[in-house]
């Protein structure tokens, strides 16, 4: 059942991530933010956490005056709950509300004990982050309930409480006892348990159909956020998740087929306009250039084929295994060009190189120790990626036909050795490589084509279903190469990845602006313009769900 726009007074988002750059969700919301404020103008409100102070105060939040004003003004919360009304700075700039939720630990007992015989939440278990997200969850809920009670929306229909990924799955839970009324969605971005299983070197595809996620969690200690997840889903009015390959894993291991699957959509708003294009990729390229230089004592010309991989810091997950491994193939293949491989995660960085810095403001290009790392980390001797570096014998010295250099921070433009953001330096590469094992969706491909820069994945990430399952694969089709990954071929990965960048090594010019047209032209089917259909469709599905649910309410009641 499709629903007019105008049947929503209201949607309410909660996430972790809003107004506060985590990872991939704060892309998603805050990217299909301005689509949502054009198909619901002054009807969408944003909930995040206040996780900051007057000496860090959040880059992407203005406090000031609001339509919420009123409501700010009259509104009545527990004690240790607060809120700031303002503005959430990116396109659109829709209205949020952080919430400051440290009065919930008080009542925190309680409160599980409750979810518990509610909804059979089990939080005996719960360690780490648990308790702080559970916190947020619920004065978010509070909040959202006040939202809509001022709005006069807590007895009749029009209004929407989306909640993402487990870490809001208490306030979900909240506003479903607290206001049946309010027709709520779910979407998880990863099950927590599917995630958990690859993290700890467990095959999850080939035997997926043989895991039972309350087994798993109990087996992986994972009780509390796989429980806490697994009811959100159940007792949302509609479950959503992003990707076909994770709406097979929360099917399995959530035992709730998603009713809706919403891809991950992007706006164009960051990448240059063809006539910035090409000062913005000699920028980027001098920038890496000069400081693998001061790095290495190496020179690199205008010739040098630039890779990197970038995302999370997660080893076996995002691939980064996969990707050394391939880069480490070129070394011996007779047709590589001189190669310059960029290894771009966090770690546990320490801070920037002081000697790096030097050597790149005065232009110098003696070899540094430990030439492979721009920061210094806080725990070389165990970082995975460091290690497997080291493991292959990459030293960069001037001989080397392929150099490999770890940037272990986040690149947003104070790093202390670069200085510019992730986008500013992605212009300058001739390709990017995501391997993923485990990657429900997969938003670093996405903006490489966008940029128009041809990439790599697999057959395990979302994006890279979606790609084979609506384009001809291949650089010259689509601007995407995706290589079939298993559970069992990860040899057959590393030298599929590797031939693929030994393709785009003999590119001519010309074939290498064919090849940026198809990325962009890829790229330009997957902004939020197509893909927030999903979304209406959710909700649409979410407002029937509450709907028929007071429907019965009032029929019993008669």
């Amino acid at each position: 059942m499709k629903i007019n726009n105008d049947e929503i007074s209201l949607l309410v988002e909660t996430s972790w991530e809003v107004c506060n750059k985590i990872g991939g969700i704060y892309t998603v919301l805050s990217t299909k933010a301005k689509t949502l404020e054009q198909l619901y103008p002054g009807k969408v409100v944003f909930i995040g956490p206040d996780v900051w102070s007057e000496d860090v105060p959040s880059p992407y939040f203005t406090e000031t005056s609001t339509p919420l004003d009123k409501w700010r003004d009259s509104v009545m919360l527990p004690e240790g709950v607060a809120v700031r009304v303002g503005y959430w700075e990116i396109p659109g700039r829709p209205l949020a509300v952080l919430v400051s939720f440290d009065g919930m630990y008080a009542v925190k007992d309680e409160f599980y004990t409750k979810m518990w015989n509610l909804y059979g939440v089990d939080s005996l278990h719960a360690y780490g982050d648990y308790d702080e997200a559970c916190a947020f969850a619920h004065a978010a809920g509070v909040v959202a309930k006040s939202l809509f009670r001022y709005a006069g929306l807590d007895r009749q229909p029009g209004g929407i409480a989306h909640f993402d990924e487990w870490t809001t799955g208490m306030g979900l839970l909240y506003i479903k006892h607290v206001l049946p009324a309010v027709a709520t969605v779910f979407t998880t971005h990863a099950t927590s348990i599917g995630r958990s299983i690859c993290g700890n070197g467990k095959p999850l595809y080939d035997y997926l159909k043989g895991y039972n996620g309350d087994q798993m969690a109990a087996e992986l200690n994972m009780q509390s956020k796989h429980s806490l997840e697994k009811a959100a889903a159940h007792n949302a009015d509609c479950f959503t998740t992003v990707s076909g390959i994770t709406a097979i894993e929360c099917a399995q291991l959530l035992e709730r087929k998603p009713d809706v699957v919403t891809p991950n959509g992007f706006e164009q708003d960051f990448v240059p306009s063809p006539r910035a294009y090409a000062p913005k990729r000699r920028a980027a390229r001098l920038a890496l250039m000069r400081a693998a230089s001061a790095l290495t004592g190496c020179q690199f010309n205008d010739d040098t084929f630039i890779v990197a991989t970038s995302g999370r810091c997660e080893y076996r997950n995002k691939g980064l295994d996969v990707f050394l491994d391939s880069i480490n193939l070129l070394r011996n293949a007779s047709e590589t060009r001189h190669t310059l491989a960029f290894v771009m995660v966090p770690g546990w960085v320490a801070g920037p190189r002081f000697d790096l810095r030097e050597a790149i403001d005065n232009k110098t290009t003696s070899r540094l120790d430990t030439p492979v790392l721009t920061h210094w980390l806080n725990n070389p001797d165990s970082d995975a990626v460091l290690s497997r570096i080291n493991a292959l014998g990459f030293h960069n010295t001037p001989d080397d036909t392929v150099t490999v250099i770890y940037v272990p921070c986040y690149l947003n433009g104070a790093d202390g050795i670069f200085d510019k953001t992730y986008y500013q330096l992605l212009p300058g590469m001739d390709a990017t490589v995501f391997p993923s094992y485990y990657e429900p969706w997969g938003y670093t491909p996405l903006e490489s084509i966008a940029f128009g820069i041809p990439t790599v994945t697999t057959s395990l990430s979302g994006f890279g279903r979606w790609i084979i399952d609506n384009f001809k694969n291949g650089f010259d089709n689509c601007g995407v190469n995706v290589i079939n990954r298993t559970d069992s071929n990860y040899n057959d990965v590393c030298t599929d990845i590797a031939a693929s960048l030994r393709d785009l090594m003999g590119i001519s010019a010309t074939g290498s602006k064919a090849i940026a047209a198809a990325c962009r032209a890829t790229a330009a089917e997957a902004e939020w313009e197509h893909f927030i259909k999903y979304y209406e469709d959710a909700y649409s599905f979410a407002i029937f769900q509450a709907d028929k649910r007071m429907a019965k309410s009032m029929n019993e009641k008669n």
